[in-house]
């Protein structure tokens, strides 16, 4: 009689890590295997140069490529980088001060929003602009590439309203958070420096 396959319950663990975040609430079963196998777990990316980040408060977990060192035998870069665009930037920074914020004054554990209330945050940053549609799509775009790497979530059978994961914890810390301000007042010299730069051309 053989024994069973020791890696049999590693394994859909490891390649969903590999895939991007593992959410508690999407997979309670694989989150309970990744909770009783988190030291192999942390064991076996190690090789590869990677950290397991896991918040079991929040019910999140994820892949991270451990800090660069002065060591000529560092490993390659594993996990890239994705850099993103100002506007990206700037809507993430106040979906992380809206999920502060919340987290202050309620007691729920998901932050919905419409649409509209992104839409609105953001448009305080912006050049002003006679053409408000126009605006509004281009926003709307920005909102999008925030779905796809994950940190909004539409509504099953509600597009325009949308979670914001609480994942953004992790990628705009609690430091980070604390020098918003004077972060969104570079945001509104940067606008401002682009709209005096347009208005400089010929």
């Amino acid at each position: 009689m053989t024994s069973a396959d020791p890696n049999a319950a590693l394994s859909p663990v490891l390649i969903a890590l590999m895939k991007g975040v593992t959410y508690q609430e999407n997979d309670p079963q694989l989150w309970q295997s990744l909770l009783g196998l988190q030291a192999r777990v942390r064991e076996y990316v190690g090789v590869l140069g990677l950290e397991l980040i896991l918040d079991e408060a929040e019910g999140y977990a994820y892949l991270r490529q451990r800090p660069a060192s002065d060591d000529a035998s560092a490993l390659p870069r594993l996990v890239s980088r994705r850099p993103l665009a100002f506007p990206v930037s700037l809507l993430l920074a106040l979906l992380r001060k809206k999920l502060a914020e919340f987290d202050a004054s309620s007691g729920d554990t998901r932050l919905i929003l419409g649409r509209e209330e992104i839409v609105d945050l953001v448009r305080l940053f912006m050049p002003d602009t006679a053409n408000e549609a126009r605006l509004a799509d281009r926003i709307d775009i920005h909102i999008n590439r925030i779905v796809e790497i994950g940190f909004l979530r539409p509504l099953r059978g509600r597009n325009d309203q949308l979670e914001v994961r609480r994942i953004l914890k992790a990628f705009v810390d609690a430091q980070w958070l604390g020098e918003l301000e004077r972060r969104l007042a570079d945001y509104r010299a940067h606008v401002a420096g682009g709209v005096n730069r347009k208005d400089d051309t010929p």
